[in-house]
Formats: C-alpha cells, sequence, structure tokens
C-alpha cells in the first residue's frame, strides 16, 4: 500500500511559523472573517446547525485506499524540537501547546463537540496529518490542516469558532494558528484533553526513566581510541541506525541474488528430472522391443523345418538391432540419472542457501527495525485497572508485563509526565495531571451545556489549574516497575518520552499506528459512541477484550511479555 507523505515544511517556512508563534494573535478571527471561508454558518461547512452524518463504518480507515487516494502523513517523530505536547481545556475552550524545552509556546481558542457529541476527556497523540482532508462521516466536513487523534474519526483541524463548543467532536482551531501549528508539528505529539484546563508543571522523581548514555557510547565505540570524539548519544544511536539499513540493504540485495540462482538451479533440476524421465521411457521401449524380437527369433528356429533361411537371418537381424538399441537407451539412461541427481544436488543445496540468505536477510532487517526504533521516544503505560505496565516505541508494541502497586484498591489518579530538552543531556520531566485533584470521581456536567451564552472572551479568561505534582509524586511512590524491565525499555530517554499512569485501562481506540489511548470513564464520551467502534469478539482474540493486549482488530500483533 503506497501512501503520499505531505511535504514536509522547509527551513524558511518553519522559520517564519516560528516567529509567528512568538509575535502573532492566538486571537481567532471574527466570525464574519470565519465565515467567509467556511460558508455562512456559524456552523461552517457542516450546515446549520448540523447535517445528518452518514452511517459510520467503523473499518473505514483500514480498507484499501484507492491508488489516487492520500493517506496523508503517519510516520512518527520525523523530526526533532517540534512541539511535544497540547493540552485542550475543555471548560475554558482553550488549547496549550508546549514545545520540546517543555515551554508554552501557543495558547490559541477552540471549539470542542456540542452536547451529545462530547469530545472526550482522556489522552491521544496524533497519528495522521493532512493538509486538505474531507469528513468520511459527516457531509460537507471539510478539515483543513488536520491532525487525527483517532482513528475512528476526531482530529484537531482548521473550523469555525463561534464562541462555544459546536463540533460533533473534533477540536476546531482558528484556520491561521492551525496552519501554523501543522507545519510545526510531528505525528506523535501527545494530545491530552481535560476537563478543566491544567498547566504543565516540572517534576522529578526516581522512578521516572533515565538514559543509560554509557551503553549507547560503549557500544558504538571506535576501534581507534584516539578518533574518539565528544558522543552524542542520540547521534550515535542515528549512526547505528543508519549502518543496521544499510547493512539490510546489502543482505537483502544478496538474499534476491541467491533466491534467483536458486530458482535457475531449481528449474535446470525440474529439466533434468524431465530428461531422465524421457531416458527411462526410452529405455523401457528398447528393452521390450529387444524381448520382442527374441521371441520373434525363438518361434523362428522352432519351426525350422517350415521357415526358409532367409527369415530366420532376417529375425536373427532384428535381435541384433534392438540390442544395439537397449545399449544406447541405458547408455543414455546412466547420463541422465548422473545429470538429474546432479543438478537436483545443486538445486537443494541452492535452496539452503537462499533459504540461510533469506533468514540473514530477516535477521538484518530485524536488526535495523530495531535500531530506528531505539532512536524514538518511548512510552509506557502503567493501568491499575490491569496491574501491568505497557511499552511503546513509534506507534509499535514492544512488551508489557505485570506491575505492583500499593494498596492496588485506592486510586492513583491519572498523569501524563513527558520529557522536554536535550537528549545530549539529562532530560527534564513534566507532568500534567488530568485534575486538579489527581483523581476526580464526580461526574462532569457536558461542556456544552454550560452557559451556552458564555462566549469565547469569558471563557478563555478563566485561569488555568496547577497540575496535581504533591499526587502525581503519591503515584509514582506506589509503583515498582521491575528493573529488568527498565533495562529493556531504552538506552536513551528521548525528548517526547512519556510514562503515563492512570486507573483506567486502555481505550479500544488504542491498536494499529497509535500510541496508548486512554479515555477517561467518567466523563461525557458522545463522539466515540456516535463512531462507536464494534468490540473484538473474545473467541477471535483471546479471553479479554484484547486478548492479553496487542491483539485487538485494529491491530498490535503479537509481541513480547515481559
Amino acid at each position: 500500500m503506497a501512501f503520499r507523505i505531505v511535504p514536509r515544511a522547509t527551513s524558511a517556512r518553519l522559520a517564519i511559523a516560528a516567529i509567528a508563534l512568538g509575535t502573532g494573535s492566538t486571537h481567532s478571527q471574527p466570525l464574519s472573517a470565519q465565515f467567509s471561508k467556511y460558508g455562512s454558518s456559524p456552523y461552517g461547512s457542516y450546515g446549520g446547525p448540523y447535517k445528518q452524518y452518514k452511517q459510520y463504518d467503523p473499518y473505514d480507515d483500514y480498507g484499501k485506499p484507492s491508488a489516487s487516494e492520500d493517506r496523508g502523513d503517519m510516520v512518527p517523530f520525523k523530526r526533532s524540537g517540534g512541539p511535544l505536547l497540547a493540552v485542550v481545556g475543555l471548560d475554558t475552550q482553550r488549547a496549550s501547546i508546549y514545545d520540546s524545552a517543555g515551554r508554552m509556546i501557543l495558547q490559541s481558542p477552540v471549539s470542542t463537540g456540542t452536547t451529545g457529541y462530547e469530545t472526550p476527556a482522556g489522552i491521544f497523540s496524533v497519528v495522521q496529518k493532512k493538509a486538505d482532508h474531507n469528513s468520511n462521516l459527516y457531509e460537507d466536513g471539510n478539515m483543513p490542516f488536520m491532525q487525527r487523534i483517532t482513528w475512528s474519526g476526531i482530529a484537531m483541524h482548521a473550523g469555525v469558532l463561534p464562541g462555544h463548543p459546536a463540533s460533533h467532536g473534533c477540536v476546531r482551531l482558528p484556520i491561521d494558528i492551525a496552519q501554523r501549528l501543522f507545519d510545526l508539528t510531528d505525528v506523535g505529539m501527545r494530545v491530552m484533553i481535560v476537563r478543566n484546563d491544567i498547566t504543565l508543571a516540572e517534576f522529578d522523581h526516581p522512578h521516572l526513566l533515565k538514559s543509560n548514555a554509557a551503553r549507547v557510547e560503549l557500544s558504538a565505540r571506535p576501534t581507534n581510541p584516539s578518533s574518539r570524539t565528544a558522543a552524542d548519544p542520540l547521534q550515535i544511536l542515528r549512526s547505528i541506525a543508519s549502518s543496521k539499513a544499510s547493512e539490510a540493504e546489502v543482505v537483502q540485495r544478496n538474499a534476491s541474488e541467491v533466491r534467483r540462482v536458486a530458482m535457475r538451479k531449481s528449474a535446470d533440476a525440474a529439466s533434468a528430472a524431465k530428461a531422465l524421465r524421457a531416458a527411462e521411457a526410452s529405455h523401457a521401449r528398447a528393452d521390450a522391443q529387444l524381448k520382442d524380437a527374441a521371441k520373434a527369433l525363438e518361434a523362428a528356429n522352432t519351426a525350422a523345418t517350415s521357415r526358409t533361411p532367409e527369415a530366420i537371418k532376417q529375425a536373427e537381424t532384428l535381435k541384433e538391432k534392438a540390442a544395439v538399441r537397449l545399449v544406447e537407451a541405458d547408455t543414455q539412461l546412466q547420463t541422465a540419472k548422473a545429470q538429474a541427481l546432479a543438478k537436483t544436488d545443486a538445486a537443494t543445496a541452492a535452496e539452503d542457501e537462499a533459504k540461510a540468505a533469506e533468514d540473514a536477510s530477516d535477521a538484518a532487517q530485524d536488526a535495523a527495525t530495531e535500531a530506528k526504533r531505539r532512536t524514538l521516544p518511548i512510552s509506557v503505560f502503567v493501568s491499575r485497572k490491569t496491574q501491568r505496565f505497557y511499552v511503546r516505541q513509534g506507534y509499535v508494541p514492544v512488551f508489557e508485563g505485570p506491575i505492583t502497586i500499593q494498596d492496588p484498591e485506592k486510586p492513583l489518579g491519572t498523569y501524563v509526565f513527558t520529557a522536554f530538552g536535550n537528549a545530549n543531556e539529562r532530560v527534564r520531566w513534566g507532568v500534567v495531571s488530568m485534575y486538579a485533584d489527581g483523581n476526580s470521581k464526580v461526574a462532569a456536567e457536558p461542556v456544552g451545556a454550560r452557559s451556552p451564552s458564555r462566549k469565547g472572551e469569558a471563557r478563555r479568561s478563566i485561569e488555568a489549574i496547577p497540575a496535581d505534582v504533591v499526587g502525581a509524586k503519591s503515584a509514582l511512590d506506589r509503583i515498582a516497575i521491575p528493573q529488568e524491565a527498565i533495562q529493556r525499555i531504552s538506552d536513551v530517554v528521548l525528548p517526547g518520552s512519556s510514562l503515563i499512569v492512570s486507573d483506567e485501562g486502555l481505550s479500544i481506540e488504542t491498536g494499529k499506528d497509535t500510541d496508548f489511548v486512554i479515555v477517561m470513564s467518567g466523563e461525557p464520551q458522545g463522539a466515540l459512541k456516535v463512531r462507536q467502534r464494534e468490540p473484538p469478539r473474545t473467541d477471535t482474540w483471546g479471553g479479554g477484550p484484547y486478548g492479553g493486549y496487542g491483539r485487538s482488530p485494529f491491530g498490535g500483533g503479537g509481541f513480547w511479555k515481559w
């Protein structure tokens, strides 16, 4: 399946976007200006207030696209230094964007899901980007600068902001800000949607992941000590990945050539086998002819009194000729047998060599994939609900295992710990809690129902709540990830790496080409309900709804379990 990647922003474009972020307005355009692009309705191209949505196929995104279909950008973390975290406050109708250093570089008004289509509170990440996208769920659903956060259809995109929640569940942004953000972000940026706007807080704890750069340096140490320079762990990992990729290409080409040789030798063996069968048939005919000639001669000698000497002589001549043909056929048969045996042995040896070359190619490809994976940020999810931890890197499941949680019956809360800074140095960690008190069991009033007359400026004047640092520390104090598992996770903790702790389990939205998706069970989920995927059958994917995780109908496959 061929995908066309959206062209990356040039350096000049990135520089202009960065300047715009620092100096430009973060407020939405006047409604009249916004409507000029999306129509005369405050609901934009969706019509007024909403057109009937089309019947949703939960597997539509996984069908085979047409040759002309643009699947957009789906490769996580292709660049360094882009925004790593977006926090969307449902109460303030405001999005806050944080860069790789943990600085808030942008705040923007948004419009989230209206009543019945509530944007779900939870933890997501950008899984796809398309500059020009149209909804396959709603009629006339134009979604410029779309950054998808669930494969069932929730995204951030440019749209009309009437000053209150008005979407079908997506997060609408002013078009100028949506375009700037689109230019700066990569697939992989974490997106937190919170009931009450929460700010990022600096954080540190002994249980947070730490780099083992010494092991990286040791594995890449040059044979000539005098050639060593100051080690850059990330560059070392990228160099190793590049080298492994080159090696894999060479080994793959060799495997292809060896396979072609094996196919030729197999064809030669088949031809030799066919020639052997023909020689065997010729030998059988010659043998039968000799036997017939011998019987004819014997009959002629038995009836000598009634036969002329010429008839007996003729029978003797026929037998002699038949004997000569049998000798020739036998010689041809022995030659064919020798050739067939030699070519069969050669084909067998070539097949063994081809299989060995293909095994080596598979191993080299696995090594290249693993080396590439190590250059990407890592995500760890700890679930009190399942009493397990899960690890993904580059949207690929790595492994999972049991975890010890003190007082497992007591809520932990939901927290996202994110690594910021430079991979060459010790990363700094920040935390955003899902709630101000870390854990809230009080069901929230749907955002769309809260003071619908309260317009954008009034909402945005609400101060964001500080993250629950005390609760975050308490949660990590109760968690014990096995040391053996920590050693397997990563050599270098890169900016964008994260540790997620929650009382919740994995959402069914977690699957192929996603990071972990966690949805708050006590919050309105209208947008997900109208897009609801069918739950997997337990008899197909194992005893649980995820078959032990990694067996969802949306991908994941099997992987090593710690």
